[in-house]
């Protein structure tokens, strides 16, 4: 560690010029890799059509790879964690303050979830080997879908295998050619590659501005059978909260279904936990789908539905990503569970949680970092406008007993690219304080102000 220590403190500190080089490097690969070979009458296929490792943007991640490399620079990302992640994880031997998982409660590796799962896996094994309505269901696994409903005040609920999936399978499987779907600009990919899937026509919206989404209700809803409304509880990029009471009566003036991603959410908004719904006082009744994890503040793997009982009933009985996949692993329902009951007997660690977001915040900005639109809540980014600088202050941490990853184009604009912080009840204030302090320090002195 200490060579490498001593890679990252002598990075160039010319991000910028890097970057350059770079995106010419990549324009110049991708215009010889998509030059075809044209005869009269024929188009010749180009080697790179049919072999993936001569496909351009397959070449263009490797340029990047490169360039990385040739200025001193390690890729920050797929770093082995050798330990449980919470507030401080083990890369190569050593502990690093960790800001790079959403474990918002710290209950992914808390001594309760992990016997939930062991026993789980003595008395059903560690996989159901089939789709429920083939394997039949377990009871661990109606068990967790019943409290998750009952948390968000609805009647039913369905849990899938993944949390992508879910957004993808049930918006893709509910709406169609004739409907239409309203999603903020900022919408999670799932969520988009659902819009996509559907065939219905697709309306992007200004982030959280519900008065533009008003008059584009205004204007095509009518045209429309069916119309969805796609928002998020907390916005993972920037951890920024919208309007929900707008939302909903939009929802009930334009006769419109409601959708909300309580991802980032659960666990993190209201005064127990149980999200965007709690932190406005809203009822359950008062969206038609409320989506949510299991990977972060529920420790496990996996996403859910919370909704009426017919449209739960129709999810189980026929959504491909439901119907066609393995159901929810014992272990994973069990953690899920477990995670749950933790966090609605011990409510101090959502308090905990909110208290270390709240320092985190007023120190970044009181060191006068650019922390975006964040709300103050788990999720808290540090923009710093440049990928390379992005990458270069990532390493720069990293050799300072920090871990944070950074957001580059195309998840976010060039100008947007950032780190982004994740806060869990298990940082301490210490920590907090050591890692806002480095991160101006090191952002000073790759910006020469040092």
């Amino acid at each position: 560690m200490a060579d490498e220590a001593s890679a990252h403190e002598d990075a160039p500190n010319k991000p910028v010029q890097q970057k350059r080089e770079l995106v010419k490097e990549i324009l110049r690969k991708r215009a010889q890799q998509n030059a075809s070979v044209v005869k009269p009458g024929k188009r010749v296929i180009d080697e790179s059509a049919h072999k993936f490792a001569l496909d351009p943007a397959v070449q263009a991640l490797r340029a990047q790879h490169e360039a990385l490399a040739r200025h001193g620079l390690q890729n920050p990302y797929f770093l082995v964690n050798e330990s449980i992640a919470r507030g401080v994880t083990t890369i190569k031997g050593r502990e690093f303050i960790n800001f790079a998982n959403y474990n918002y409660l710290g209950l992914s590796g808390e001594a309760t979830v992990s016997q939930a799962a062991k026993d789980a896996i003595d008395q059903y094994g560690t996989s159901v080997s089939a789709s429920r309505i083939a394997s039949g269901e377990r009871p661990v696994q109606a068990k967790l879908e019943r409290a998750l409903a009952e948390m968000m005040d609805v009647e039913d609920c369905i849990v899938f295998v993944s949390g992508h999936a879910t957004n993808v399978t049930t918006i893709g499987h509910l709406f169609g050619h004739s409907d239409v779907i309203f999603h903020d600009e900022l919408a999670h990919n799932s969520a988009i590659q659902g819009a996509l899937l559907s065939g219905a026509k697709r309306i992007p919206f200004p982030h959280n501005d519900w008065r533009t989404l008003d008059r584009l209700l205004g204007d095509f809803r009518g045209d429309h059978h069916k119309a969805l409304i796609f928002v998020e509880g907390v916005y993972s990029m920037d951890g920024d909260v919208p309007e929900l009471p707008r939302f909903v009566e939009l929802r009930n003036k334009h006769r419109a279904f409601l959708m909300i991603d309580e991802a980032h959410s659960l666990g993190v908004l209201g005064e127990r936990g149980y999200g965007i719904r709690e932190h406005f006082g809203l009822k359950g009744s008062d969206a038609d789908l409320w989506m949510g994890t299991l990977s972060k503040t529920l420790a496990s793997c996996g996403g859910y539905v919370a909704a009426g009982r017919e449209v739960v009933e129709y999810l189980k009985y026929s959504a491909p990503g439901f119907l066609y996949s393995v159901g929810i692993s014992p272990p994973n329902a069990a953690a899920s569970l477990a995670a749950l009951e933790i966090m609605q007997d011990e409510p101090q660690r959502v308090t905990t949680l909110r208290a270390r977001s709240k320092l985190f915040l007023d120190l970044a900005r009181q060191k006068k970092l650019d922390t975006g639109h964040s709300g103050g809540t788990a999720v808290i980014p540090v923009i710093v406008g440049d990928s390379m600088m992005s990458i270069a202050l990532s390493n720069a941490l990293l050799a300072r007993g920090i871990n944070v990853q950074p957001v580059l184009y195309p998840a976010v604009s060039e100008k947007a690219s950032r780190l982004r912080f994740f806060v869990t009840s298990a940082h301490t204030e210490e920590q907090i304080h050591q890692t806002v302090a480095a991160v101006a320090g090191e952002l000073a002195r790759l910006r020469g102000n040092a």
